[in-house]
């Protein structure tokens, strides 16, 4: 073994000790830490607008004032304080104004230009505000910073961006999508499910930020809508995400499922080309709540199904089965208001496109359903044509009921007719409310509460061969993922090392909860037809977890290994489905 191999072997050793002795200062180094980050843009009070003109902000300790583009420090002002800041001129001015905070004869008016950058707003120690805008009911208030952004190819118009840690947005969107009375299993598989869905690379509209706080992505409403319960599900969720395939699924749900989930490709269309229905994800399969269930393969099937109470894990939510009723006339109008509007989703064929505001309902027919029922495609013919509708959303948004989209597009109609077969009124007979992919939150609030499932078991009902566990990495010689460290939470004292070495890693170096060692890994040619799996529950612990992996320098540069960490619950045998 030759001198430089040596000093590789050390050097690699001496990375590993230094970024174990040194995790506290990890959060100003972003390619050596397990924190990460998310862009949240904030809308308006009722979430229909995301750019401003004109805001005022303030803290509750002292503001600063960044520009983005330099770091330079370019104003402060005293906590409490309302400060407006606009945009005139494509550059950003701050004027203090006289507020309730700030009432007294001596309080000075002061108005500074800031900058033609984005410009970064911080508060240390304190939480960020924004003048009169409200969630739950409460003012909003937010962790971390904000950073107003100007909106590309426009004059005077930015976005207001909470730039924040996941585990901190989290806490402001856990409490938000579920009630906390569903209790901590549920939420936990509900802070899992969020924590994937934030982290999941997606095709994104506006390139400056990454979610907005509305349901257009998930509910973030600030820190002053945290709950203990929930922040305790997102602490013991830390690091923990759903996987499949190597890859952190898209976790959807919805809040009632109505006792049988939808596969992903009959409800979405491709981001891309809108292809309609999509591509399958097995993760997010068709399936019914009780093995039991038969198939619902007919019309009558479907019909028996939704216009019953089987038994179910989300029977408890007002809207596992529901009806909607309009007389012939009001139906009429119903549609052929929304026949013209949903036409401009590309999802009605041909278009609606009648100048008359009148038509006659002739007849509603089922084409097509999904595995649980649900609408795929539906025929409404009427005096002025037959269209067809697709996917579940534009179907929900036709047969409105009091301008009220219906809550799924599990449905049966009825009609009522007279002695001479004309139609009096429709029916209509459903269950669930939203799309009803993925987890149900209803269903899930009661498989935690009420038969005491864990959350790992939870989420493996509704999402299809998955695992849980640290996020997969890769690590290799390049210098982004020479050693990287992650942090996790464990239910029980027991894990795996997942690692695909297809490229024939001789061995990893890891610190492991403070304890250093070196992995070595399989070399047999048959080991890398599938993951390598490797107990490390004699080193990890019940609790938090902190493990830094390092690539070992003398392989060189051609070699990778990508891993993660399977948390492993003993009592799985417990809970069957």
């Amino acid at each position: 073994m030759g001198i430089k191999t040596l000093k590789k072997i050390f050097l690699g050793f001496v990375i590993c000790f230094l970024i174990f002795t040194s995790q506290k200062n990890f959060a100003s180094d972003s390619l050596q830490t397990e924190y990460k980050f998310v862009r949240v843009a904030i809308g308006n009070q009722n979430f229909q607008n995301y750019t401003y003109q004109t805001t005022t902000i303030f803290g509750t300790s002292d503001i600063r004032i960044y520009d983005k583009k330099t770091n330079a420090l370019i104003a402060e002002f005293p906590a409490d304080t309302f400060v407006e800041i606009s945009m005139k001129n494509n550059t950003f001015e701050a004027k203090t104004i006289k507020t309730e905070l700030n009432t007294e004869e001596n309080t000075s008016q002061v108005t500074v230009t800031l900058t033609d950058n984005d410009i970064i707003i911080r508060v240390d120690g304190g939480l960020l505000g924004i003048k009169d805008l409200k969630r739950k009911g409460k003012q909003a208030l937010y962790k971390s910073s904000f950073e107003l952004v100007k909106k590309p190819k426009t004059e005077n118009l930015f976005y207001i961006v909470n730039v924040l840690d996941v585990q901190d947005y989290l806490k402001g969107v856990v409490p938000n999508e579920m009630p906390t009375s569903f209790g901590l299993a549920a939420l936990k598989a509900q802070a899992v499910a969020a924590r994937n869905y934030v982290l999941s690379p997606r095709t994104r509209l506006v390139n400056e930020y990454d979610v907005v706080d509305s349901v257009a992505s998930q509910v973030y409403f600030g820190a002053n809508t945290e709950e203990t319960v929930a922040n305790k599900a997102v602490d013991e969720t830390d690091g923990i995400v759903a996987i499949h395939n190597w890859d952190l699924i898209l976790a959807q749900y919805s809040s009632t499922a109505g006792g049988y989930t939808e596969s992903f490709e009959n409800v979405f269309s491709e981001v891309n080309n809108k292809k309609f229905p999509s591509n399958h994800k097995p993760y997010l399969a068709s399936k019914p709540d009780m093995i039991s269930q038969l198939p619902l393969k007919t019309e009558e099937d479907v019909r028996i199904f939704y216009t019953t109470k089987p038994d179910s894990y989300d029977i408890r939510s007002p809207y596992y089965r529901w009806q909607k009723n309009w007389t012939k006339e009001e139906l009429e109008g119903v549609l052929a208001r929304t026949l013209k509007e949903q036409s401009k989703t590309g999802f009605v064929y041909p278009k609606f496109e009648s100048s008359d505001d009148t038509l006659k309902l002739i007849d509603i027919r089922p084409k097509r359903r999904g595995d649980s029922g649900k609408l795929i495609d539906v025929e409404i013919v009427t005096d002025k044509g037959a269209y067809t509708v697709q996917k579940e959303l534009v179907i929900r948004r036709i047969f409105q009921k009091n301008n009220i989209s219906l809550p799924s597009a599990n449905v049966v109609f009825e009609f009522i007719v007279d002695e001479n077969n004309e139609i009096l009124e429709i029916n209509a007979y459903g269950g669930g409310f939203g799309h009803g992919v993925g987890m149900s939150q209803y269903g899930a609030g009661f498989m935690g509460k009420e038969l005491k499932m864990p959350y790992d078991k939870i989420l493996k009902h509704y999402y299809s061969n998955i695992s849980l566990g640290t996020e997969p990495i890769i690590l290799s010689a390049h210098p982004t993922q020479q050693q990287i460290t992650q942090s996790f939470y464990l239910e029980h004292k027991s894990a795996e090392l997942i690692i695909d070495n297809r490229f024939r890693l001789s061995k990893i170096m890891m610190i492991i909860n403070g304890r250093k060692l070196e992995l070595p890994l399989v070399q047999d040619i048959f080991a890398f037809k599938s993951p390598m799996k490797i107990d490390i529950s004699e080193l990890v612990k019940k609790g938090e977890n902190t493990i830094t992996f390092c690539y070992p320098l003398e392989e060189g540069s051609m070699k990778a290994v990508r891993l993660y960490v399977e948390a492993i619950n003993p009592n799985a045998d417990k809970f069957g489905f």
